[in-house]
């Protein structure tokens, strides 16, 4: 995938991604009218831009290195 950090932040690209994906369920991924003809970005690209955009959010969020991590402990057997 090409580097879109010139498009903006990860935040600013993840919301064009979520129109863009607003965009094709809402109104289908093609239509003509006439002669003319619209076909939007494939919905499954769209889908894998937005996780990796979500990942990279998070990433860049994190306060520690382990700050995703959950202990559990379990007692009596």
């Amino acid at each position: 995938m090409a580097d879109l950090s010139i498009m903006g932040t990860a935040e600013e690209q993840l919301l064009t991604v979520n129109e863009a994906i607003y965009s094709v369920l809402k109104g289908g991924q093609s239509y003509k009218i006439g002669t003319r003809q619209l076909t939007r970005a494939d919905l499954s690209l769209l889908y894998d831009m937005q996780l990796k955009l979500q990942s990279q959010i998070a990433h860049n969020t994190r306060s520690s290195l382990l700050a995703d991590t959950v202990v559990a402990v379990f007692d009596g057997r």
